[in-house]
């Protein structure tokens, strides 16, 4: 799973990567946690032109009755996201990308459970697969709100955990956001892990665990000297 994740590069770095102005919520992030705000990109309407929402992490389905159902669905399986319920309909025409530029995973150590940031070595921003949505509360009240894709992990996140989030190759993103619907096929295939040869999976501080640290120690590397535990199921 994907349950934190960064996104310390500067405005203008994401507007000329993403080939759109200066996105919402552009202060450095070092630990997004579920349920907080982040800009995501999407599809302008109908045309082909991009645009930022600034989104809430954890899907609510346009049927849910309340929004705590977003904590839960903070992550879609890549394997499953074109049948589940809760999925499949954003799968069709919601897709977006989703801003970062590294995420944490953890793993069992003799010590306890180790953060590690796994993230490309020449810190290059990325983007996530995602999925969105509209939900309108009883006070008519909309909260637009997204999830990560997340499917086989790569040679280097593999070392961490059973899986990992999706990236998309820049050269897939004007397909990825269309509003055309993706056969299984190539859904699976946009989907499947990238190469780990540029990333790194490094050991850093502890601090991270909380959701209420967000600041550059959460990114201190750390000595590895610990045994390893079994890696994790979820």
């Amino acid at each position: 799973m994907c349950g934190r994740f960064t996104l310390t590069v500067s405005a203008s770095v994401l507007a000329d990567l993403f080939q759109l102005g200066a996105p919402p919520c552009t202060v450095p992030r070092f630990n997004i946690a579920p349920t907080q705000t982040h800009p995501i990109v999407l599809r302008s309407g109908n045309g082909e032109e991009r645009r930022w929402l600034a989104a809430r992490w954890g899907l609510v389905p346009h049927w849910a009755k309340d929004l705590s159902i977003g904590a839960r669905l903070i992550n879609a399986r890549s394997e499953t996201a074109l049948t589940k319920p809760s999925f499949r309909q954003a799968v069709k025409s919601r897709r977006c990308l989703v801003p970062a530029d590294g995420f944490f995973e953890w793993k069992a150590t003799s010590s306890g459970k180790q953060p590690f940031h796994i993230r490309y070595r020449d810190r290059r921003a990325f983007a996530f697969a995602g999925l969105w949505e509209s939900w309108q509360s009883p006070e008519t009240e909309v909260v637009h709100s997204f999830t990560i894709l997340t499917g086989e992990p790569n040679e280097v996140a593999s070392t961490i955990h059973r899986r990992m989030p999706c990236i998309l190759d820049p050269c897939v993103w004007h397909e990825w956001l269309s509003a055309t619907i993706l056969p299984a096929a190539r859904f699976a295939d946009l989907t499947s892990p990238v190469s780990g040869a540029d990333m790194e999976a490094v050991a850093v501080n502890r601090r991270v665990n909380s959701p209420a640290h967000d600041d550059p120690t959460c990114l201190e590397p750390v000595p590895q000297g610990d045994s390893p535990g079994r890696l994790p199921d979820s």
